[in-house]
């Protein structure tokens, strides 16, 4: 029970924060009229179809121009735009919330529907699969060379991270991504240079898995060489004061293992601004995903936020990617709430 209670209360804070942020936004999509352009774009999107329908049909003009009067009628009553944007609140949230934000103005999902939901579920996955991946590789090296640097501290390998650590950080992730592909893609031929399959790609599941695992390749050491340096850093100069400390010598002086000294005594102790560090670290590679994705042709989520900026601006495209990147966030939060409570039995009271 005491694990439960503080894990409830937080969790359950949150959610009120992100409904709180949700109906913010949607004030200020009515308020500046944006709800009223995306349904009214809705409604005339279903009257063109209407309209191809009944030309089959009715022949005279007058009369099919009458019809479709009183059909317009009836969807903005429908979609109740015969009434404030403030008696729609309730409405457009749920309409927010469900990614109902109509169809995109430019942009098709794969399999060539213009709905906006549709092309951002169909993104994230493949977003998934370049930000998990590399986020577990960047945490399993990581944490074991930052851990193993603090209680070496001065030696030459600490001296050749740091200078790593400080030469990762400074490197654009555009710049090292197309470094990679011209001697990779290019020069050695050993990854492909973009995209997520092979043209045309194959059919059988498991050569499929294949060329995905080849056309991510590159991506994942991108992302991983621009936050691996950082993160050994971050965790080496967090675990370093700890590894001085009188319990980790007493822990020495006991004949304990130094692996176990590393993971119970200084990785432990440590373990709460690192995990701070490490998720929303993680949060925030999903912005420079958007260059990686780019540099890659990946078709992800960064991928689509510079397709909506690069052209004409798509309204609905816009605040459907920030809600979802939102909600990625207050999820990153929600988990590290949760893994403080685990890590730090002070946190539950």
């Amino acid at each position: 029970m005491s694990i439960l209670q503080p894990l409830l209360v937080r969790t359950l804070s949150l959610v009120v924060v992100f409904f709180v942020i949700l109906f913010l936004l949607v004030i200020t999509l009515g308020a500046t009229g944006f709800s009223d352009r995306t349904l009214r774009s809705i409604v005339n999107e279903d009257l063109r179809g209407i309209r191809t329908g009944l030309a089959q049909t009715i022949r005279d003009p007058d009369q099919l121009e009458s019809v479709m009067r009183e059909r317009r009628q009836d969807l903005e009553s429908f979609y109740d735009l015969d009434k404030a944007w403030y008696v729609r609140l309730p409405g457009s949230l749920i309409r927010v919330i469900t990614l109902d934000l109509g169809e995109a103005r430019n942009m098709r999902a794969f399999e060539g529907s213009k709905k906006i939901s549709r092309i951002v579920l169909e993104r994230l996955p493949n977003t998934m699969i370049l930000l998990t991946t590399s986020f577990l590789v960047t945490t399993v090296i990581g944490l074991a060379v930052g851990t193993y640097l603090s209680t070496h501290p001065g030696s030459r390998l600490d001296r050749i991270i740091s200078y790593f650590a400080a030469i990762s950080f400074a490197i654009p992730a555009w710049w090292l991504g197309i470094i990679l592909i011209l001697l990779f893609a290019i020069q050695f031929r050993i990854f492909p240079s973009g995209g997520m399959y092979s043209s045309p790609p194959p059919v059988d599941s498991l050569p499929r898995f294949w060329d995905l695992v080849l056309h991510a390749t590159l991506p994942i050491i991108t992302l991983v060489l621009v936050s691996l340096g950082p993160y050994i850093y971050v965790v080496r100069t967090m675990t370093i004061n700890i590894a001085q400390e009188d319990f980790v010598r007493t822990a020495r002086a006991k004949g304990l293992r130094e692996r176990h000294v590393l993971t119970a005594h200084i990785l432990r102790v440590a373990s709460p601004p690192i995990v701070t560090g490490l998720i929303l670290g993680l949060t925030g590679t999903l912005g420079g995903s958007i260059l990686i994705e780019t540099v890659f042709d990946w078709q992800g989520m960064g991928r689509l936020y510079f397709e909506t900026f690069a052209g004409t601006p798509d309204e609905g495209m816009i605040v459907a990617l920030t809600f979802v990147f939102t909600l990625m966030y207050i999820v990153a939060r929600i988990i590290l709430e949760i893994m403080y409570v685990l890590l730090d039995p002070r946190v539950r009271y």
